[in-house]
């Protein structure tokens, strides 16, 4: 990859896809992040909703965006370097792009590091307005040998007003999740992705599905983002579970369920 216009400008840019309902608990949790921490990680298997609620903070975010998909190619340095440089130029063009790429030809052992303080100069330099940058399926890389040393230098080096939030099906190796005990990084976990129950409620009723189908579905998924959503978008899937519920329940739930439906 020698040229910008070889760059796949989809994996730098904020996804279309919108939620159906925003989830203003978690949205919520990653605006005061942006002051509290230099980072937040987004944790959690497949299904889980993170690109979704990453997606969804971009487009909320009181600040200009960088966005960056990184796919299993950009284990090479220098691919991953020219991606992030694109697109952080895009909201601070003064950034010094050729500089940074031109590091990651060095064989010295240390051209991580020193590519996260050549990253953090140029951000301090090109400083104007907050900025928020977004990575997203980050263990996509773990394997590289130069992603802890990178981000090890880079997250306690950011500027105040940069905000990395990360997204990951497992988490950084732990040189890097260890930040957190020093506050500068914050690990949101399924346990938060997962929905609550007001949450899938404020969802099934823009299907027209009532409150009883959401506690069902709840209970059926465990919250799971992918889970909820089959349960409410396809056609017939509310209504089994309902009936299959009732069919299991013993006669006073039974009354109540049918006292519900009323």
């Amino acid at each position: 990859m020698n040229k910008d216009e070889e760059l796949i400008h989809e994996k730098i840019t904020v996804p279309d896809e919108k939620p159906r309902t925003s989830r203003p608990r978690l949205l919520n949790l990653l605006s005061e992040d942006l002051t509290a921490y230099n980072a937040t990680v987004i944790n959690g298997r497949a299904g889980t909703g993170k690109t979704m609620l990453a997606a969804d903070f971009a487009r909320c975010a009181t600040r200009p965006v960088c966005w960056y998909k990184v796919d299993a190619a950009d284990g090479e340095l220098e691919v991953f370097c020219r991606y992030l440089a694109a697109t952080l130029s895009l909201q601070r063009p003064s950034i010094d792009s050729a500089r940074l790429l031109d590091l990651t030809e060095s064989v010295e052992s240390d051209r991580a590091e020193l590519l996260a303080e050549a990253f953090v100069f140029e951000l301090g330099e090109s400083a104007s307005e907050p900025l928020l940058l977004v990575i997203e399926d980050l263990h996509l890389v773990y394997d590289a040998d130069w992603v802890v040393p990178f981000f090890h230098r880079l997250l306690p080096l950011l500027p105040d007003d940069v905000h990395v939030v990360i997204t990951c099906r497992s988490l950084p190796p732990a040189p890097l999740w260890r930040l957190r005990s020093k506050q500068m990084l914050r690990v949101m976990g399924e346990t938060e992705l997962s929905f609550t129950l007001e949450e899938v409620e404020r969802l099934f009723e823009t299907y027209g599905l009532s409150k009883e189908h959401a506690r069902v579905a709840l209970r059926e998924t465990n919250g799971r983002a992918s889970a909820i959503a089959n349960f409410a978008a396809t056609p017939g899937v509310a209504g089994r579970a309902i009936a299959d519920n009732f069919l299991s329940a013993k006669p006073l739930r039974m009354l109540s369920l049918l006292q519900e439906a009323n």
